[in-house]
């Protein structure tokens, strides 16, 4: 049975330009369109019963699949991207994968079958044979916050080794001597970015040591597990940088429970700029992404290969900035 994707492969356009010819809504140019009407004759496509009834075969929808909803950052960023979506009366399909590489695949596979017009992944995990699959079958797709491993395509991000950097830097401009790192999972580029940030600024340091770098999982609970490990093997340690706020969190509930005073004995920053850093008694210090214009910018990317534009695959990265609150500003005063 033809499908409307097959139409819109033949013709050369997104599945949305396809529906607005076959709805004869008139903002389709007259080549395209009639581009369009050729491959409907040539394929005999004849919309179904129930989407005639409907007004459109399209849903006017778009799924992104996000790793962990439960995460504040990527809470934030689904709000940005839905706000976004509906402002172009578009409707918007979560989907967690937990980062699971089967879980995503299944995903994707649904999503096809239900005729979705584009897809957003925030994933560490997406492979170069699902990228090959999405562009082959003409499904517009947009990655968000992170980059594949393999195969090109077009990305929204922010600059994650500046905005490691510039943590680092405020926590020594204020009086930190041995800065320390809880990292993320390295499989992540945005972890591996962050550390090599990190590295960028204290590698060659003369009091830098290896063992500086604790994992932390992405988690609170890491945050916590890494605090204790670096106090108890480097006890002289004075400054921490956390890759994500969440592990920061759990750094600061760590060190308080262990009795150090944050900040005047441990400064501590963290990154992402997620709204639970106000929440903390100290406030935490972050690096922020602009979490609501990368998904913004992530919409709008993806609505321009929905409309046929895709042009050559992109990666636009987007500046952090440092927000000092309490957890380092006793350095200053």
């Amino acid at each position: 049975m033809t499908t409307i994707r097959d139409v819109a492969k033949m013709a050369g356009v997104s599945v949305a330009t396809v529906s607005r010819v076959i709805n004869q809504i008139n903002d389709v140019n007259k080549e395209t369109e009639n581009r369009v009407l050729r491959a409907l004759r040539d394929l005999n496509y004849e919309p179904s019963t129930l989407s005639e009834g409907l007004g459109a075969e399209i849903t006017a929808t778009i799924a992104v699949i996000l790793p962990d909803i439960v995460n504040p950052f990527f809470a934030e960023l689904a709000r940005a991207v839905e706000d976004t979506a509906r402002a172009h009366r578009l409707t918007v399909i979560f989907c967690n994968s937990d980062d699971q590489g089967a879980k995503e695949k299944t995903y994707i596979e649904v999503l096809e079958m239900k005729t979705i017009d584009g897809i957003l992944f925030a994933s560490n995990i997406l492979e170069g044979g699902a990228i090959d699959m999405m562009r082959e079958k003409g499904i517009p797709f947009v990655l968000i916050d992170r980059a594949p491993k393999k195969g090109r395509c077009s990305v929204v991000r922010s600059k994650n080794a500046a905005g490691a950097r510039m943590a680092v830097h405020h926590l020594i401009k204020g009086g930190c001597r041995k800065v320390a790192h809880i990292a993320g999972p390295q499989e992540f580029i945005t972890a591996r970015e962050r550390q090599q940030g990190y590295l960028d600024v204290v590698g060659e340091a003369d009091w830098f040591h290896p063992g500086l770098i604790v994992p932390g999982h992405f988690t609170i609970q890491g945050g916590k597990g890494a605090a204790r490990a670096l106090r108890e093997h480097f006890p002289d340690v004075d400054g921490i940088f956390a890759g994500n706020d969440l592990m920061a969190v759990g750094a600061l509930k760590a060190l308080v429970r262990m009795g150090v005073n944050v900040p005047k004995e441990m400064a501590l920053c963290g990154f992402d700029g997620v709204s639970v850093t106000e929440m903390t008694e100290p406030e935490l210090t972050t690096i922020a992404q602009p979490i609501y214009e990368m998904g913004e910018a992530a919409v709008l990317e993806l609505i321009k290969q929905m409309q046929g534009e895709r042009g050559e695959d992109s990666v636009r990265e987007l500046d952090v900035r440092l927000i000092e609150r309490g957890s380092t500003r006793w350095r200053k005063e």
